[in-house]
């Protein structure tokens, strides 16, 4: 049975990928400290569902602790780390960049070197879209990205560099992918589609900073779970490789069809437009067609319909989560 550690795995993303390679036969060592950045009763929920198959473990421990994850090296064998765990989300990377820096490029750095140290040759680093600000879309893997306007973005920048560093020195196959504004069923709440069905839903208004025309490359969770999954067998040295929809919308766009789903319409507040946030996000896709064989499945109408339909089923706990 092949094995991997997945960092974050009550994430998001993390609980995605974890299920996506416990279908498939792996056995799964998830790790995640469970931090309240969000309601930590998404995070239980998901590991709830992870807990029910017999090929996963669990360990509450976080990237930053070295000793804990030394331990953890020590004693078992893997064939691939997928670093998932990060601290997410631009605007609050400006309140508390601190926490930032040294979860994603320090906490990257200690799996590493223990990666060095002990094995696996094979890294997956999740990344983000965030680096292109100011590039023109579509966004290609080969675009200058050195001017980041968020202490996430930069953040996320130490570790795609920190990664390079260490499969050119050690030769580690690194495999760095930037995700594009993940949405689905048991998403984070301090993202738009999720906070939009909760608002609209419940009734509350909804805070739109701009006038609803900037554009987001929407990407259904469980097509970045494949792609992720899929990068896992392939040996590419060191490569970047965008996962998104390659077919951006505006939130506009993404509010008036959860008004449709729910079949109520959303009470609006506008703010003015954030300077951290991106106008635009559009992937260019085509680098993960070719090394992957990786595309997305799930058009965004869809994805949203199938989101919706995940809250009706759980609105007696989510109701209490905010936002």
């Amino acid at each position: 049975m092949r094995r991997a550690l997945v960092t974050g795995s009550c994430g998001f993303i993390g609980f995605y990928v974890s299920k996506r390679l416990l279908d498939d036969g792996w056995y799964v060592v998830g790790i995640d400290n469970m931090n309240d950045y969000y309601d930590v009763r998404l995070k239980k929920w998901r590991l709830k569902e992870l807990e029910g198959y017999r090929n996963f473990r669990f360990l509450m421990l976080d990237i930053e602790d070295m000793k804990g994850l030394e331990d953890l090296f020590s004693k078992e064998s893997f064939d691939v780390v997928v670093n998932l765990a990060a601290r997410a989300g631009v605007r609050y990377s400006i309140e508390n960049p601190f926490v930032y820096l040294s979860t994603n490029a320090t906490g990257t750095l200690n799996l590493l070197e223990l990666c060095r140290k002990y094995g696996p040759d094979k890294f997956i680093l999740a990344s983000t879209s965030s680096l292109y600000a100011g590039q023109k879309t579509p966004f290609t893997e080969d675009l200058p990205v050195n001017t980041p306007i968020s202490p996430y973005a930069a953040s996320k920048k130490a570790a795609e560099v920190m990664a390079y560093s260490y499969h050119f020195l050690y030769g580690i196959d690194v495999t760095v992918l930037r995700y594009f504004t993940v949405y689905g069923p048991a998403g984070r709440p301090d993202m738009s589609c999720f906070i939009f069905i909760k608002r609209i839903k419940e009734g509350s208004p909804i805070e739109v900073f701009g006038d609803g025309s900037q554009e987001r490359d929407f990407t259904y969770v469980e097509d970045i779970a494949d792609g992720t999954v899929k990068a896992i067998d392939k040996r590419l040295g060191y490569e970047i490789i965008n996962l998104g929809n390659n077919k951006p919308y505006p939130l506009s766009f993404a509010i008036e069809t959860i008004e449709k789903l729910l079949g109520k319409k959303a009470k609006i507040i506008y703010k003015p437009f954030h300077k951290a946030d991106m106008k635009a996000t559009w992937a260019d896709i085509r680098k993960a067609g070719e090394i992957l064989g990786w595309s997305p499945k799930t058009d965004f109408e869809d994805g949203l319909r199938k989101t919706v339909e995940w809250f009706n089923e759980n609105w007696d706990w989510l109701k209490e989560v905010k936002v």
